[in-house]
C-alpha cells in the first residue's frame, strides 16, 4: 500500500530536468535537450502525463510523498546483536562459576568480610528505600508515558518484564535441581539469618525491572534513566551487603534482564522511528531546496533508502537517507568477513552516523574531482539525531541489472571502464562494482553510482580487486571474451593482467559469488540434460558427452583467466593471499571440539561397564573395526577402472571418519571419495560415476544381504525371533518412504534430479568394468566384506558383555538399525544410530543391560576411536594434494 500524492508547488509549472553530466566545467558536454520521462513509483521523477497535473500548493504546506507505508514496528539488527551478546555473557558467567571456583569463593569471602564494616542502620535504611523505589520509579514512569500517550512502549516493557520473570524462575529451578554443585555454590548461599533455604540464583524482581527499563527505551530520557539505574544499583548493593545474594548472582540478574529485553524487542519489533518521506521534505527545505514532490526509489546497497525528489525551481534530486538501523544491518556478515579476510580485502565500516556521512561525502567529492562519471553531490545534512541525508543530482538511466544482455553494448562497457580508470588514477577504489552500481544512461554512456563503500588513497591490491570485480560482473552478462576485450581496449593489457591473481571467489561480493555458483550450476545441468539426450539418440558417444559436461562445468573465473592469458601470456598466475582464516581450518577446530564434547557426554564409563567386559572379545571387535577400512577401500577401488594406490585409498577412507563429524555419513563419504578420485587424476564426471556405481552396488548389496540373513534367521528360529520382525518393519518403512517420495511432486523431482546427476554415466562405467572381472570381484567383495566386518564388530561387542545371538541375527539387526538410524541426517548418525541399534537388540531379546554397553563399545570402535587417525590422514592427504 502506498500513499497517493506527488504535490507540485505551482499549478502548470514543470520542473526542469537535465543530465547531471551536462556540466561544461567537468565533462565539457552540451546540456541535455529533453527531460527524462516520468516512470511511476519506481521510475524517475520527470515530466508528468496530462492527467497527473500537480495541484496548487502553498509554500508552507506539508508535502505528501509517494512511498510504501513504513511498518509500525521494525526488527532492528542492533537488538539482535545485543541479545546475542547478552546470551554469550550468560554462558561466560556460567563457565566462570563452573571452573573458576577459587576466584568466586575469594570474591564472596572478601565481600562478606567487608560487609560487617557498614553500619547496620545505614544498610537497613538503604534496603527500605531501595525496596520501595525499585517498584515506585518504574510505576511512575509508566504513568508519565501513559499520560503522554506513549502506551506502546510501556506495553513492550511490561511484556519484557513478564518474560524476564519467567526466565528467572526457570534458571532458579535449573540451578536448584540440575546445575553442577560449583554453579550452585557460586550463585547461592545460606541467608545470614540462619535459614536453611538457599538464596535465589536470580532476583525475581530485579530482573523484570531491568528488562522493563531496557525495553521501554530511555536513551532520550536521561533523568528517568539515571533514577532507575540508581535504585537498581542501590537495591542490588543492599542485597549483596546483607548477605542475601552473591556477586555472580547480581551479574546474572542484570544479564538476564538485559538479554530478555532485547530478545523481546527483536521478536516483536521496536516502534519504528526511522524518518519518513515527509520528514525528508522538511529537511530539504531547511537546507535551501524547494521540493515539490517525491517518491521512493529502489534502495541502495546496504539498505540505504533513496527518494527521487522534484523541485519547484531546480533539477530533480536523488536523496539518500542513512540511519543507525541501516548501519547495524549485516553486522554478523561483516564481522565474519573481517575475521576471515585480510584487512585490505575488507572495508572497515564507520563507527558512527557522523563518520558514515563524512565518508560518503568525501568519496563523492573525490570522484567528481577525478572526472569520473558519477552523480554530483550537492548537499549533506543531519535529519534528526538518528539519520542524515546526502543530496545528489539525479541521473536518468537504468542499472546494468535492469538491462537485457543484448542491451549491454561495448560502448557502455568502455564508458564505465573509463570512469573506473579515472578513479584508479586518483587512487580511489569503488569496492561495489556490481550490476546495481553501474547505471546506463544511454546506449553509449555509463555512470558509476553507490560509491559510499569506496576508499580513497587505496593501495594497489584494493584497486586490482576492483578490476577483478568489474571483469566478473561484465563476464556474467556478456561472456568473458567481450568483458576482457573491452577492458583491454580501455585500460591496456598490463592493468588488466594485474587483476588475474585476484580472480577468486573470496575476493568478490556476496551477490557475485551467488551469481557465479548459479551460472555454473545451470550450465552444468543443461549440459548433462543435453548429453543424456544425445547419448540416448546416438548423436554422441559417452566419452564425448563427458567431455562436453566437463567443459560446461568449468567455472567462469577460469574462463576469464584464460582470456587474460591470451592478451598477456606473462601475467602472474599465483593467486593473491586474501584469506587469513580458511573455513576448513575453522571447521576442523569446531569438529574436534564437537567430537570431544560428544565423546565426553555420550560415552560414559558407567554405561560401558568396563569391569564386566571380556577384553578378548573387545580385541576381536577392534580388529573387525579396523578391517572395515580395508573393505571400504576395496569397494571403491573395484569400481574405478584406473589404478589407485591402495595405501592412499585406505588413508582416504580413514579420513572419512573425521569428515563424518560435520556431515551425514553417506553425504560426507560420497563427497570425500569423489574429491579423492579427482585428485587422483580421474575426470570429474568419471569420478562421480565411479562413486555412484559404488553406492548403487552397495545399496543393492545391503538389500540382498538383509533379505538373505532375514531368511536364515527366520529359518533358524521358526520366524519367532524379533530380528525377523525388524526386517518386516524395515521393508515396510522403506516402502512407505518410497510412496511418499513418489506422491509429493517437489520431493519426487528433487530426488530424481539428485539421483540422475549422481548416477549419470554409471551404466557405461559398469560396462567398462565388465572388461576386467577382477575389478568387479574386488568391488563386490569389498561390499560383502564391509557388511560382514561391521556385523562381526557388533557381534564381538555383544559377546564382550556376555550376550549371545546368532551371527545372522546380528547381521539383520545391524543392517536394519543402521539404515534406519542413518536416515536421519545427523553428523555421523550420532544419536539415531545408537537408539536404533539398542532398540533393535532389545527387540531381538537381548537384555538392555547388555545391549546398551555393547552398542556404546561398537560405536566407540567404529566411530569415535578413528576420529584422531582420520584427522591426521585428512591433513596428510591435503598436504600431498590428494584431497
Amino acid at each position: 500500500m502506498t500513499g497517493t500524492v506527488d504535490v507540485a508547488a505551482d499549478e502548470g509549472s514543470e520542473p526542469p530536468v537535465g543530465d547531471p553530466f551536462d556540466r561544461p566545467d567537468q565533462l565539457g558536454r552540451p546540456p541535455a535537450e529533453h527531460a527524462a520521462p516520468y516512470e511511476g513509483e519506481k521510475g524517475l521523477a520527470g515530466e508528468r502525463p496530462p492527467d497527473e497535473e500537480p495541484a496548487h500548493q502553498e509554500p508552507g504546506d506539508d508535502l505528501a510523498v509517494d512511498e510504501p507505508l513504513l511498518a509500525a514496528r521494525a526488527h532492528r539488527p542492533s537488538d539482535l546483536i545485543r541479545f546475542v551478546a547478552g546470551l554469550l555473557g550468560i554462558i561466560a558467567l556460567f563457565l566462570v562459576a563452573r571452573f573458576a571456583v577459587s576466584t568466586t569463593s575469594g570474591l564472596e569471602n572478601d565481600i562478606s568480610t567487608n560487609a560487617h564494616r557498614i553500619p547496620g542502620v545505614l544498610s537497613t535504611v538503604a534496603a527500605l528505600i531501595s525496596s520501595v523505589a525499585v517498584l515506585a520509579v518504574p510505576l511512575a514512569f509508566a504513568v508519565e508515558r501513559l499520560i503522554k500517550r506513549d502506551g506502546l512502549r510501556v506495553a513492550d516493557g511490561v511484556l519484557a518484564s513478564v518474560l524476564a520473570y519467567g526466565v528467572s524462575l526457570g534458571v532458579d529451578w535449573w540451578v536448584a535441581a540440575g546445575a553442577p554443585a560449583e554453579i550452585r555454590d557460586a550463585l547461592t548461599q545460606l541467608p545470614p539469618d540462619g535459614g536453611q533455604t538457599l538464596t535465589d540464583p536470580v532476583h525475581g524482581y530485579l530482573a523484570p525491572v531491568i528488562a522493563y527499563m531496557t525495553a521501554v527505551g530511555m536513551s532520550s530520557r536521561p533523568r528517568w534513566r539515571v533514577a532507575l539505574w540508581v535504585v537498581v544499583v542501590l537495591s542490588g548493593m543492599t542485597e549483596l551487603v546483607s548477605g542475601y545474594t552473591t556477586l555472580l548472582s547480581l551479574i546474572l540478574t542484570v544479564l538476564i534482564g538485559w538479554s530478555v529485553a532485547y530478545g523481546t524487542l527483536y521478536a516483536i519489533g521496536s516502534p519504528n522511528i526511522r524518518p519518513t518521506g515527509s520528514h525528508l521534505m522538511t529537511g530539504l527545505r531547511k537546507v535551501g531546496f524547494s521540493p515539490a514532490g517525491a517518491h521512493r526509489a529502489p534502495d541502495a546497497p546496504g539498505g540505504t533508502r533513496r527518494y527521487y525528489v522534484e523541485q519547484q525551481d531546480g533539477p530533480p534530486l536523488d536523496v539518500h537517507i542513512i540511519d543507525r538501523e541501516q548501519q547495524a544491518s549485516g553486522f554478523f556478515y561483516r564481522a565474519w568477513r573481517r575475521l576471515r579476510l585480510r584487512s585490505v580485502a575488507v572495508r572497515r565500516s564507520p563507527q558512527s552516523l557522523r563518520q558514515a556521512l563524512e565518508q560518503e561525502a568525501l568519496i563523492a567529492y573525490a570522484a567528481a574531482a577525478s572526472g569520473a562519471r558519477a552523480p554530483q553531490l550537492v548537499a549533506t545534512s543531519e535529519l534528526g539525531p538518528d539519520a542524515a541525508i546526502l543530496v545528489y543530482e539525479q541521473v536518468p538511466g537504468r542499472t546494468l541489472d535492469e538491462l537485457a544482455d543484448e542491451e549491454i553494448t561495448d560502448q557502455v562497457m568502455a564508458s564505465l571502464w573509463e570512469s573506473v580508470g579515472r578513479l584508479h588514477d586518483r587512487r580511489i577504489a569503488h569496492r561495489r562494482l556490481t550490476g546495481e552500481s553501474l547505471l546506463v544512461v544511454d546506449d553509449k554512456t555509463g555512470c558509476l553510482v553507490n560509491l559510499s563503500g569506496g576508499d580513497i588513497a587505496a593501495g594497489d591490491l584494493t584497486l586490482r580487486i576492483d578490476l577483478a570485480q568489474l571483469l566478473t560482473t561484465f563476464a556474467l552478462r556478456v561472456g568473458p571474451e567481450r568483458a576482457v576485450a573491452t577492458a583491454n581496449a580501455v585500460l591496456g593489457a598490463e592493468r588488466v593482467a594485474g587483476s588475474l591473481p585476484l580472480l577468486q571467489p573470496v575476493g568478490l561480493s556476496r551477490q557475485t559469488r551467488g551469481d557465479l555458483a548459479k551460472q555454473t550450476k545451470e550450465r552444468k545441468a543443461a549440459a548433462q540434460a543435453l548429453a543424456l539426450e544425445q547419448v540416448a539418440s546416438g548423436e554422441r558417444t559417452q566419452q564425448q558427452a563427458e567431455e562436453d559436461i566437463a567443459v560446461a562445468g568449468e567455472d567462469l573465473l577460469s574462463r576469464i583467466r584464460g582470456q587474460i592469458l591470451q592478451i598477456a601470456p606473462e601475467a602472474p598466475l599465483a593467486p593473491e593471499k586474501l584469506e587469513r582464516l580458511k573455513p576448513k581450518t575453522l571447521i576442523t577446530v569446531i569438529a574436534l571440539a564437537f567430537a570431544a564434547y560428544l565423546a565426553l557426554t555420550t560415552i560414559k564409563p558407567a554405561q560401558l561397564k568396563l569391569s564386566h567386559m571380556n577384553w578378548a572379545w573387545a580385541a576381536a571387535a577392534l580388529a573387525a573395526a579396523a578391517l572395515t577400512y580395508i573393505a571400504a577401500s576395496m569397494s571403491l577401488t573395484g569400481f574405478v577402472p584406473e589404478r589407485l594406490p591402495f595405501r592412499r585409498t585406505v588413508a582416504a577412507q580413514v579420513a572419512g571418519s573425521f569428515v563424518k563429524l560435520v556431515a551425514p555419513a553417506a553425504i560426507g563419504g560420497i563427497a570425500l571419495n569423489t574429491r579423492y578420485l579427482q585428485k587422483a587424476g580421474i575426470r570429474p564426471v568419471q569420478a562421480v560415476a565411479s562413486v555412484g556405481a559404488s553406492q548403487l552396488a552397495g545399496l543393492a548389496g545391503h538389500l540382498l544381504l538383509l533379505f538373505c540373513f532375514g531368511l536364515i534367521t527366520g529359518s533358524q528360529t521358526n520366524g519367532d525371533l524379533g530380528a525377523s520382525r525388524a526386517v518386516i518393519i524395515g521393508v515396510l518403512s522403506a516402502a512407505v518412504l518410497s510412496l511418499v517420495v513418489a506422491a509429493v511432486g517437489p520431493l519426487r523431482r528433487f530426488v530424481v534430479t539428485r539421483v540422475r546427476s549422481l548416477f549419470f554415466g554409471v551404466v557405461p562405467r559398469m560396462l567398462d568394468l565388465m572388461q576386467t572381472p577382477s575389478k568387479l570381484l574386488t568391488g563386490f567383495g569389498g561390499i560383502l566384506l564391509l557388511t560382514l566386518s561391521f556385523t562381526a564388530c557388533l557381534d564381538a561387542s555383544i559377546q564382550a558383555f556376555g550376550g549371545s545371538m546368532s551371527f545372522s541375527a546380528v547381521a539383520v539387526v545391524f543392517l536394519t538399525a543402521n539404515a534406519a538410524g542413518s536416515a536421519i541426517p545427523t553428523p555421523g548418525g550420532i544419536g539415531p544410530v545408537e537408539l536404533a541399534l539398542v532398540g533393535a537388540l532389545t527387540l531381538a531379546n537381548v537384555p538392555p543391560t547388555v545391549a546398551t554397553p555393547a552398542v556404546f563399545l561398537y560405536r566407540a570402535l567404529t566411530f569415535w576411536l578413528p576420529v584422531i587417525p582420520g584427522w591426521v590422514c585428512y591433513n596428510v592427504l591435503q598436504r600431498k594434494d590428494a584431497l
